[in-house]
Parts: C-alpha cells; sequence; structure tokens
C-alpha cells in the first residue's frame, strides 16, 4: 500500500483487469508511485480470482469500480463517468507507463487544442522491443498539420493513449458492440470525423508485459470480426469490400477465420441500421492506411 502523494489535476489513469490478480497488483504497485502520476480508476470486469478484493486491500486510495460482468474494453466508458479531469490515460492491467510519460502527453494536449488524443511508443518486456504497431505508427503516411506534435495515426493500442475526455465522451466513448479487440479503430475515425486529431509521440513511453493469461484464437475471431464491421460500419461499400478482402486474405483459412466472419455476417442487420459513412477527408486517410496496414505485423490475424 501507498502513502500519500501529490497527484496530477489535469489526468486520470483508467485501467480495467479481468482475473488478472498478480498483473494488475503489479501495475498499481508502479503506477501509484510515479513522481508524475495521477488518480487512479480501476474497473474490475467481473474477476473471479479475488482481484476486486486484493486491490481494496493494498490500494485503498484507488477508486474500484466492481462491476458483475465482463464489460469488455465498454469498463473504459464507464470508469470515463467518473473521471473530473480533462485528460483520461488508458493503462491496461499488463501496461506501465514510464515515469515522465504521462506529464509528456497531457502537455501536448495542452499545446494543442484540437488533438483528442495521444498514443505513446510501446516497448514490449522484458527485452524492450517495440511493439509491432509502433513502426506503423510511427511511420503513418497520413497528411497532418504542421502544429501536430507527431505523425497523425487513426488507431492505436488503447492502453498507451492519454485521450482528452471531452471529445471521448463526445463520441460515446469504445462501443458497446466491438466489445473489445480493435475497438481503438471505429473511436478514432469517429474522432477523425469530427475534426479531431489523434498523434503518436515517441518520447511517451510505455511497457507492456504481455500476460500469459491469452485466448490467442477468440482473441483473433473478435479481432477479425471488429475490423470487418468497423469497415463496414464507417467507409464507402466499395472500399469496404476491398477492405475486407484484404483482411480475409491474410487470415488463416481456418475455424477461427469462419466463425469471425459468420459472426460479423450476423451483425450485418445493425451495423445497415448504423452505418455512417465518414467524410470524404477521413475515407482519404483510410485509403492511405490500406498498404501499410496490409504489410503490417501488427495485423497478422495468426494467433
Amino acid at each position: 500500500m501507498t502513502g500519500e502523494r501529490e497527484v496530477d489535476a489535469k489526468s486520470t489513469v483508467v485501467i480495467m483487469t479481468h482475473n488478472r490478480r498478480a498483473e494488475v497488483l503489479r501495475t498499481l504497485e508502479h503506477m501509484t508511485t510515479l513522481a508524475d502520476g495521477a488518480r487512479v480508476i480501476v474497473v474490475d470486469n467481473g474477476s473471479t480470482d479475488g482481484t476486486a478484493e486484493a486491490i481494496a486491500t493494498h490500494y485503498p486510495e484507488v477508486c474500484l469500480l466492481r462491476s458483475r460482468t465482463n464489460l469488455g474494453a465498454v469498463a473504459r466508458n464507464r470508469a470515463v463517468e467518473h473521471v473530473d479531469t480533462p485528460y483520461v490515460a488508458f493503462c491496461d492491467d499488463d501496461v506501465r507507463w514510464q515515469p515522465g510519460a504521462l506529464s509528456r502527453a497531457a502537455t501536448l494536449l495542452d499545446r494543442c487544442p484540437e488533438l483528442a488524443a495521444v498514443t505513446g511508443r510501446c516497448l514490449v518486456e522484458p527485452e524492450l522491443a517495440e511493439d509491432p504497431l509502433t513502426p506503423e505508427l510511427r511511420e503513418s503516411p497520413i497528411p497532418a498539420p504542421s502544429w501536430l506534435p507527431g505523425p497523425a495515426v487513426l488507431g492505436g493500442l488503447a492502453g498507451t493513449t492519454m485521450f482528452r475526455a471531452a471529445p471521448f465522451r463526445e463520441v460515446g466513448g469504445f462501443s458497446t458492440r466491438l466489445w473489445f479487440g480493435g475497438e481503438e479503430e471505429l473511436l478514432s475515425i469517429d474522432l477523425a470525423a469530427r475534426e479531431w486529431w489523434m498523434c503518436f509521440a515517441e518520447d511517451v513511453v510505455v511497457h507492456h508485459s504481455p500476460s500469459r493469461t491469452r485466448d490467442s484464437h477468440g482473441r483473433r475471431r473478435i479481432g477479425i470480426r471488429n475490423t470487418l464491421w468497423t469497415t463496414w460500419l464507417r467507409r464507402p461499400w466499395r472500399s469496404a469490400l476491398r477492405r475486407s478482402v484484404s483482411v480475409l486474405s491474410t487470415a488463416p483459412k481456418d475455424v477461427s477465420t469462419f466463425r469471425a466472419v459468420a459472426a460479423a455476417a450476423r451483425g450485418l442487420p445493425w451495423v445497415l441500421r448504423e452505418r455512417r459513412v465518414v467524410p470524404a477527408r477521413v475515407e482519404q486517410a483510410l485509403r492511405l492506411l490500406e498498404e501499410p496496414q496490409r504489410y503490417s505485423r501488427a495485423r497478422r490475424y495468426v494467433g
């Protein structure tokens, strides 16, 4: 348990967890002792391994929200309802923002009022190799205004991103339909459609220590489904078809992929009801991303 400390008044850290007691306690030990730390809110997604009880015992200063069920990424939306700072930094239970990263991200948001989010450089422990998505963000081909403090992006890892809370709420946060897995892309597209920018920041460093508690086949199935839904929801049909073919051509021809496509197809009725095609400028940015995404190591649906 940590002692009293002064926290940043501009940002709040939000952590979601599910049955990862050891991981979240390690993350809290780090996040609650940062010199540039912030108030921490944890949403326990219906854990059955004593996670919530351990957090309440060891970190009583943390705001703990308990959900009876696993809300997925929507748990972050629930936490943001309790955020009273202008910025919110998402931090998964196996992710740790490094010293100075929270302050740096907040400074960039302070300086750029049209900037909705800053995504940091993710290093994977123990070797501290770059996450496969990081080069894709750094080399983003999206044209950016001169004032933007880094490459313009449409997506990224939520757990390494600080958002301006107002536009996050404005677009409704993470989709309840997608639940979890690639949920960042739809949110980013909707922010861009409302003329908000997102950028990658090289000097905002975040470490990721991937949990061993992972269902790789399940994550791939949901990831493919959500990518297809996002594409169908926001892009012109010709682009949506092209992108869908590209995604499926790189995926293994197995049961998990078949189930992903079947699940996506079952969602077509609501997709058609809720479909809103993005403005031409956003569609142009999405087209520019197609080629690097096709060859990105981060988007190989092979789990």
